[in-house]
């Protein structure tokens, strides 16, 4: 599940950077390391959360 979710959030930082996808917080090319920091913070509470 965590691939997964890399790859997504990969995905998604590669279409921010092609063309924003003009969310609320996502409109400039430049936003794109505001996924970065939201996939980091994902990963780390999955690792948190799993025994």
């Amino acid at each position: 599940m965590s691939k997964a979710l890399s790859l997504l959030l990969l995905a998604l930082m590669t279409v921010q950077l092609v063309k924003p996808l003009g969310w609320p917080g996502l409109r400039y090319r430049r936003d794109f390391w505001k996924i970065a920091v939201a996939a980091i913070a994902v990963m780390m509470l999955t690792v948190l959360i799993r025994p």
